[in-house]
């Protein structure tokens, strides 16, 4: 059979592949490079550069992390602190509520001054009456209690047991305690005890002095109850 030869006007058969459509032949050493390239990983310096920035983020991090917990830590322990404080400044004009005559027949309240103030009442779960004293001595609030003893009752002589109220006071100039009469008119020093029927408290401390300056100011009051009904009659 006669073989027949095709011929085409634009131009010969040819076994080549199709050009691009922006014209020649795709190259097979171009295309591996290319993918070589993109399939490439880090270089050296590129890892450097990533483990730093992830070292400097880590710090940074784990500082705010820090600084936020001690922050915390720091605003719960000075929270507690002066919770307790101001506690214990309630409790002392709680007390003084309660002055009364002594077990040996003393005045409700013994002595009184702008730091120290010193009365009578029943203080703990017996039915006696204690010697009670509250003073500030250096930058410290105390509070001082004497059972009477002996027959007649006494209280000279007798140990003193002394617990803390506040530290780290910083009064300065400001008085721990005013004296007040029935007309509500500060008494000046020296207090007339016999006219005394009201006590104000004021106590300034700095629960934390290694910390910058954060001074509390923690006040109370008491109406000595006993002395103002005797007053009244």
């Amino acid at each position: 059979m006669r073989k027949t030869a095709w011929s085409f006007e634009l131009g010969a058969w040819s076994d080549a592949p199709p050009p691009l459509c922006g014209g020649g032949t795709p190259n097979l050493h171009t295309l591996r490079s290319k993918l070589a390239a993109s399939q490439r990983g880090f270089t050296l310096v590129e890892t450097i550069v990533v483990v730093a920035l992830t070292a400097v983020v880590l710090m940074a991090l784990s500082s705010l992390i820090v600084y936020f917990y001690r922050t915390n830590a720091y605003v719960l322990e000075q929270s507690q602190a002066v919770d307790s404080a101001r506690r214990s400044v309630a409790a002392s004009m709680s007390d003084l509520r309660e002055a009364t005559y002594g077990a040996d027949g003393s005045y409700p309240l013994s002595a009184a001054a702008t730091s120290t103030v010193t009365f009578y009442a029943n203080v703990d779960s017996d039915p006696a009456i204690e010697k009670v004293r509250y003073y500030l001595s250096g930058v410290t609030f105390y509070r001082g209690v004497t059972k009477a003893a002996g027959n007649p009752p006494s209280y000279a002589g007798q140990p003193e047991t002394t617990n803390l109220v506040v530290d780290n006071v910083r009064n300065g100039t400001i008085p721990v305690f005013q004296y007040f009469d029935a007309n509500g008119n500060e008494l000046a020093e020296p207090v007339n005890l016999a006219k005394v029927t009201s006590v104000r408290t004021t106590v300034l401390t700095d629960v934390n002095p290694t910390r910058a300056p954060n001074v509390y100011t923690l006040t109370g009051s008491a109406t000595l109850r006993n002395i103002r009904d005797a007053n009244a009659q």
